[in-house]
């Protein structure tokens, strides 16, 4: 049986939203019932999901917006310059947060809550019907316990990562929730880039899905300082990993830890905090590019 799925996300910053939406669409133990939008310009966002579902010929999926913020346009903007999203053949709901909490109160099995960003939206809908909490679990990319990646700015100490420090209360109100709860900090998924043959393969592949996903990439580039990066490798892909946790723990190592936000973003081990499910390191890192890889072009690599 599919798990069923909702995907937080604020897609269109950091480009590993848009690899982990495909990734998403791509697993088959996966129902997704709602792809919402999380943090600043959500319609802009709204514009990117619907795109991407509309390429995979999932129009099936419902976009759900979350509360519109500012109109800054990001990085992949070019991809949806001119895109109408009032012409999108499936659902948009306008009050995300609200189809967020139908989607779980209407279900008749635990939903599965992908959370890829900072969480506002899921502070939001907690506010507004606590029961949530305990019809749903939580998987997210979120903190740093022990160590981040080089790349990180910090030599690869402990930071307070940017989907917890962008909003700490909203996480601090997740994180305490009665839900069960499963992690991947930066201690896991910062360390996931494709690069040689693996990168190569998702270059070359035809799908359409695999094809969009390089487009954006390519234009989510332009306006940053990685440009050199394209012929060689992907950037960290940290919320595949949140994607993998909402069906398999297999490759990673797990560790149950109390967990405390603290308010300047920061995630802090605490046995007296609420206990989660941490990927606290790699079984098999190789293991895991392989599986992303295959799923994406369908090819062993």
């Amino acid at each position: 049986m599919k798990i069923p799925v909702i995907l937080d996300t604020d897609i269109g910053s950091d480009i590993d939203d848009t690899w982990a939406l495909s990734m998403l669409l791509k697993s088959p133990e996966l129902d997704a019932k709602l792809i919402l939008t999380e943090t600043g310009n959500t319609t802009y966002r709204a514009k990117i999901v619907a795109k991407m579902l509309e390429v995979a010929g999932r129009t099936d999926i419902p976009v759900g917006i979350g509360p519109h913020l500012d109109d800054r346009p990001g990085r992949q903007a070019e991809w949806v310059e001119g895109y109408d999203l009032s012409a999108y053949p499936g659902v948009v709901h306008e009050d995300g947060v609200g189809a967020l909490i139908d989607t779980i109160m209407d279900s008749p099995e635990a939903i599965t809550l992908i959370c890829i960003g900072p969480v506002p939206n899921i502070a939001a809908a907690l506010g507004r019907k606590p029961a949530i909490a305990n019809r749903s679990r939580f998987v997210g990319m979120q903190g740093c316990l022990r160590r981040s990646p080089p790349e990180y700015g910090d030599g690869g100490g402990v930071v307070a990562e940017y989907n917890v420090v962008a909003d700490p209360k909203a996480c601090q109100k997740a994180f305490t929730s009665p839900w069960d709860m499963t992690i991947t900090p930066l201690d896991t998924c910062g360390f996931v880039r494709l690069e040689g043959r693996k990168y190569r393969a998702i270059r070359e592949c035809n799908d359409p899905i695999v094809q969009a996903l390089i487009d954006n990439y390519n234009i989510w580039l332009k306006g940053g300082t990685e440009r050199g990066e394209f012929e060689i490798r992907s950037s960290i892909l940290f919320d595949t990993v949140a994607v993998y946790l909402s069906f398999s723990e297999e490759l990673l190592v797990m560790e149950r830890l109390g967990v405390r936000v603290t308010d300047d973003g920061y995630t802090v081990p605490d046995d007296k905090a609420k206990a989660i499910n941490c990927a606290t390191g790699w079984r098999d890192l190789l293991a895991f590019e392989s599986l992303l890889v295959k799923r994406l072009t369908g090819r062993e690599v």
